[in-house]
């Protein structure tokens, strides 16, 4: 029965400071029968040594943030131009406006949460200026209309949702 302990008193094969290398016992073979030496270094799999790197996870979950900020991107350009062939101008340029604050809500969020982990232990509170400020800016402009505005912010949101889908 073979058993895997891990060994800091052996040299290590990987990269420095990545993880003591295993050593592997047969426990069948321990009762002296064999002239053989029951320990042998088993080094960490390829795989092991990935997931021990600390800056893969960052990596991806930077690649997740500019995937979900182009999906946004992309999403609201398709909203905004189909809304300006069916509807009206007036009412595109206020999903427009709202999507750039959705945008813009999306990447205060996402570098609220990288910053989370680094230095920070709560979440910054600027990105919830963001739909107060269109609130008040799509009430007090005429030519901007509250509903459309506050449709395009929430563009965001499927956005998010497709990426889930399409990523499971």
């Amino acid at each position: 029965m073979p058993v895997s302990l891990p060994c800091s008193s052996l040299p290590d094969p990987g990269p420095a400071g990545l993880a003591a290398p295993l050593v592997s016992v047969d426990l069948d073979q321990m009762d002296g029968s064999s002239t053989a030496s029951p320990l042998a270094v088993v080094p960490p799999a390829a795989d092991d040594r990935a997931s021990l790197d600390p800056s893969n996870g960052m990596d991806d979950y930077f690649r997740l943030q500019r995937r979900l900020l182009l999906a946004t991107l992309l999403l609201s350009a398709v909203a905004v131009v189909a809304t300006a062939v069916l509807g009206s101008l007036a009412t595109a340029f206020s999903l427009f406006v709202g999507a750039l604050a959705g945008l813009l809500y999306l990447w205060l969020l996402s570098r609220s949460v990288t910053r989370l982990g680094e230095n920070s232990r709560r979440m910054s509170k600027a990105q919830l200026l963001v739909p107060v400020a269109l609130v008040l800016v799509s009430s007090r402009v005429p030519q901007l209309s509250t509903l459309p505005a506050l449709l395009g912010f929430l563009l965001y949101k499927p956005a998010v949702i497709l990426q889930a889908v399409f990523d499971t």
